[in-house]
């Protein structure tokens, strides 16, 4: 009986730390079919809206690398990343600040079976395109990677530069 009762209270030990790594360093919402949850506010930006967006393609490949690995867009605009998986791995891009990828890489290592579904990032299989609609509402340098166990520290990631809107001074200038 003791044997037993022990090993229920590992289980249940072992499911609860599961579901709190799960949700740790966010808020990790998942869809339902094809309706996705609200937007939400982060501190790289919010989803964005299609219809309003300049797509940037990025191509992943096999070797780690994001092409490009830098792009620049202006405070508030809204980009449409399309992005295409060139290599034979499953891979995806997640984006964030340097801080929140550093953590949620760091869970992916302890939990790689880890399933999520935010609008700032997509898993893409080998051959596959995906989108993220994303408005960088908020100026300064913000991160996007491969944060599949070991493609990160591989140094599969990349840079988005978000410079100032233009002030009432400078747009009187043009």
């Amino acid at each position: 009986m003791k044997h037993r009762t022990a090993a229920v209270i590992g289980i249940l030990t072992l499911t609860v730390a599961c579901a709190g790594a799960a949700t740790a360093g966010g808020n990790h919402r998942h869809q339902t079919g094809t309706a996705r949850v609200e937007k939400e506010q982060t501190a790289w930006g919010i989803a964005g809206d299609r219809q309003r967006a300049r797509t940037i393609e990025l191509t992943m490949t096999d070797e780690m690398r994001f092409v490009p690995d830098r792009v620049e867009v202006r405070e508030g605009e809204t980009v449409r990343f399309v992005v295409r998986n060139k290599g034979g791995l499953l891979h995806e891009m997640v984006l964030g600040t340097s801080l929140s990828l550093d953590e949620h890489a760091a869970l992916m290592l302890k939990f790689p079976a880890m399933e999520h579904d935010e609008q700032h990032m997509t898993h893409v299989k080998p051959g596959a395109r995906q989108e993220i609609v994303w408005n960088f509402n908020r100026p300064g340098e913000f991160h996007y990677a491969c944060l599949i166990a070991g493609h990160y520290q591989a140094g599969m990631a990349g840079i988005v530069s978000v410079t100032p809107a233009a002030t009432s001074n400078e747009r009187k200038k043009s």
